[in-house]
């Protein structure tokens, strides 16, 4: 049984310092993760990659208990978790930048609403991939740990028990059907 796994299990048991090993065991995966995912978008959030990693074990702390049986599963649910950072980071910028709590006065700004940022496309496609888990969610969740968790189509396909090419095939499908959903 490997290391991940007994501490998965003690942390399924309510043991308070397994989440804190289990964090310093896989801590350079995490840190892979978080770095896939702001590679292409630094503008969506203020965190650098240790940031949304340590960001993600916070929530990942908070979470209590989490019952899980793989080393896959858990970063399954890590992708899960550094979507749920971004998205709500993304969804505070886009409060900020839209005034927040203070008085909004109605001006002709159609040129500027035409241009979309990268903060408003993670809230897009957040958006559809919520409707594309009420039709498949297993799209949803290759979407999920590819985009968001920065994980290879192999070890997607390990976490759900599916060969590369079903991860491929389905990778495809659901870029295809997201870019129908964002075009809207």
């Amino acid at each position: 049984m490997s290391d991940v796994t007994v501490l998965l299990r003690n942390l399924a048991a309510d043991d308070p310092a397994a989440i804190g090993q289990l964090f310093e065991l896989l801590y350079s995966d995490l840190h892979r993760m978080a770095r896939a995912r702001l590679a292409h978008n630094r503008s969506i959030t203020l965190l650098d990659t240790t940031g949304l990693a340590h960001e993600a074990f916070l929530r990942l702390r908070e979470a209590g208990r989490i019952d899980l049986d793989s080393r896959g599963q858990f970063m399954a649910y890590v992708s899960k978790v550094l979507r749920s950072v971004i998205v709500d980071f993304a969804r505070k910028r886009n409060a900020e930048r839209r005034g927040g709590d203070q008085v909004h006065v109605t001006l002709n700004t159609e040129v500027a609403e035409a241009i979309s940022s990268p903060i408003d496309d993670i809230e897009r496609i957040n958006d559809a991939l919520i409707e594309l888990e009420k039709s498949d969610p297993r799209l949803e969740q290759v979407v999920e740990m590819r985009f968001f968790g920065g994980l290879t189509e192999k070890e997607i396909a390990e976490v759900l028990g599916l060969s590369d090419r079903t991860v491929r095939s389905d990778w495809e499908r659901a870029r295809l059907l997201l870019s129908v959903a964002l075009k809207r």
